[in-house]
């Protein structure tokens, strides 16, 4: 049902702050929180591609904006 997630490594040296911002980064990046959010609660099929079908109009026009196309 979920992808497993490869290990997030993160040295601390001296800066706990530092290191801290580096492992939310890193989780951003990875989409854990997002994967998290997704399995808590049920979603319907026709819900999930309605999702995905807006998500992929949004960074379409985004990619168009970002071009000066429009």
């Amino acid at each position: 049902m979920s992808k497993k997630r490869p290990n997030i490594e993160i040295h601390v040296n001296n800066n706990v702050e530092r290191s801290l911002r580096q492992l939310k980064k890193k989780i951003e990046r990875e989409g854990v929180v997002r994967d998290m959010k997704r399995v808590v609660y049920f979603e319907a099929p026709t819900q999930k591609r309605r999702k995905r079908l807006m998500r992929a109009i949004k960074q379409n026009y985004m990619r168009l904006l970002t071009n000066g196309s429009v």
